[in-house]
């Protein structure tokens, strides 16, 4: 009957086999295709998972480059802050100075006079190596910005440590002093030809010193070249500063006489001078030649060459600077011209030595309390005062007039009123009639609930006397209340007009009175009355 049904009754059995076969092995192709679509799924679906992860890895890198460079930034930040807070209270590091003078440079108002290497003066030789250390990690954490000046700094801070060192060990005597190539006596002179050159003169002396040692001879001392090698690793390393400093001075010079519209002589002043006469010119390679050392040709082109640059025009060094302000001085044309007692103002306060003597160990004295130079006893009290100021209080500064009064020592001591920071406390009662007529959307009037009065009182004549307070009825309005602070001279009373309600006089309730490190303290509240049946 499954025969007849599929239409195939009249097959014989060998033609049953042969069709099952074939249908068994259409089956299996089916099946092998239908595995083969299966695995080319799961490899598509692999591929697209490999694929996702390779970008979340980029996308991480990415990100955690942004936050490697937002970390170092924050460091850098947090570095320079550091510095300016030890700037400001007068303990600055080498590595403070130098990254303000680096700082500068970006600021269009910041000016500094010195050149930065000046700051290594007076320094020990473990403070220079942690200026060092310090360097280092600053041109890490600027990755690449200022890394010239780094370098430099970093050049000029060894060879000064190397010469600290030197020192120490001459003065030892015996084995300890080490031999660095060139002679004592002659040492001077090597550095007279190395001082007061241009960056250009001493590259072409580098180059030509490196060209003998590369020539090399069998007379050729290579530990006397090499050792000047090292020594003029420095002077280029100042000379480029150097030439960078007045650079710098020249461009800030330039846009402060855009802004101000002025024309006057430039800040560091250009010497025109004729060139010089073949006989005239001195080589450097020849005063070199003329120290203990071997004879070979002197690199005569290169010199000449860098001296052609720099004959045009040469600029004033930091020594001719200073020897043109001793100059000056001793010509005694001051700007602006001494005055004598006689020339002026009446109304002109003048401090004699002690007076100003005093006043500098005040501050010095205020400093080792605050361990800040920027705050004064003002900044202070005010600081103190606003300690705890919450949403629901407001200053309070209206002051109520006083009448005349002559006190006994104001012949004595100049009278004045003292300083005051109040605070007034306002809030709302939900009694009976304001839950009734309003609520948290639409909540009742304000009302003052309490004052804190912080009178300040640091010069007190007496420092025994404890300030007092007065409370005197207002003659205008029974409503009001006059609050008078008597204290003693050199302040006057001063009065203030307050709510005339009862005060709460416990402590658990904030009650207030006191009198400590030149601050009277008065804070109170009102009393909250219940309704009672």
């Amino acid at each position: 009957k499954a025969l007849e049904k599929k239409g195939i009754s009249h097959l014989d059995e060998k033609d049953l086999k042969e069709r099952n076969k074939r249908i068994q092995e259409d089956n299996r192709l089916e099946l092998q295709k239908v595995k083969q679509l299966r695995l080319e799924r799961e490899r598509e679906k692999a591929m697209r998972e490999q694929e996702l992860e390779m970008l979340q890895r980029e996308k991480e890198a990415e990100h955690f480059k942004t936050w490697e460079e937002q970390e170092d930034n924050f460091h850098l930040q947090q570095a320079k802050l550091r510095s300016k807070i030890r700037i400001r209270d007068g303990r600055a590091k080498p590595i403070d100075l130098l990254a303000k003078y680096i700082s500068a440079e970006d600021d269009d108002l910041a000016v500094e006079m010195h050149e930065p290497y000046t700051f290594l003066n007076g320094l020990t030789v473990s403070d220079m190596e942690d200026l060092v250390e310090d360097i280092q990690v600053y041109m890490e954490l600027e990755q690449g910005k200022n890394v010239d000046f780094w370098r430099d700094m970093t050049i000029i801070t060894e060879d000064e440590i190397a010469k600290l060192r030197k020192l120490e060990a001459s003065g030892k005597g015996g084995p300890g002093e080490r031999r660095d190539g060139v002679n004592a006596s002659v040492s001077s002179d090597v550095q007279s030809v190395f001082k007061g050159k241009t960056y250009n003169q001493l590259q072409a002396l580098y180059q030509g010193i490196e060209s003998k040692i590369r020539a090399g001879g069998p007379n050729l001392d290579i530990g006397y070249w090499e050792s000047l090698l090292q020594q003029l690793k420095a002077y280029m390393a100042r000379a480029r500063l150097r030439e960078r400093h007045q650079d710098v001075l020249r461009q800030k010079l330039y846009k402060l006489k855009q802004e101000q519209g002025v024309e006057s002589e430039p800040l560091f002043p250009i010497i025109k001078r004729e060139p010089a006469s073949p006989s005239d010119r001195l080589d450097p390679e020849d005063s070199l030649e003329a120290q203990p050392g071997p004879s070979s040709e002197p690199e005569a082109e290169q010199d000449t060459e860098a001296k052609g640059e720099a004959e045009g025009e040469a600029v004033l060094m930091e020594e001719d600077l200073i020897q043109q302000s001793l100059d000056d001085y001793d010509a005694g044309k001051y700007s602006p011209r001494l005055l004598g007692p006689n020339e002026l103002p009446f109304d002109a306060h003048v401090l004699e030595a002690e007076e100003d003597m005093h006043r500098l160990l005040l501050l010095r004295q205020q400093l080792q309390v605050t361990g800040d130079a920027s705050e004064s006893t003002d900044d202070i009290f005010f600081r103190k005062a606003k300690e705890g100021m919450g949403a629901d209080e407001a200053q309070f500064s209206v002051e109520m007039p006083l009448t005349g009064k002559a006190y006994l020592w104001a012949d004595k001591y100049r009278p004045r009123k003292p300083r005051f920071f109040n605070r007034v406390h306002t809030g709302f009662e939900w009694n009976k009639y304001n839950q009734t007529h309003y609520d948290f959307d639409n909540p009742p009037p304000k009302i003052v609930q309490g004052y804190k009065f912080n009178i300040f009182y640091p010069d007190l004549i007496d420092k025994r006397s404890t300030p007092e307070y007065f409370l005197e009825a207002c003659q205008d309005n029974k409503d009001f209340a006059i609050l008078r602070f008597h204290a003693g001279p050199p302040y006057e009373d001063i009065a203030f007009k307050i709510v005339n309600r009862e005060w709460e006089y416990s402590h658990r309730h904030g009650f207030r009175c006191q009198f400590a490190n030149g601050i009277f303290q008065l804070w109170f509240h009102f009393k909250r009355y219940r309704y009672r049946r």
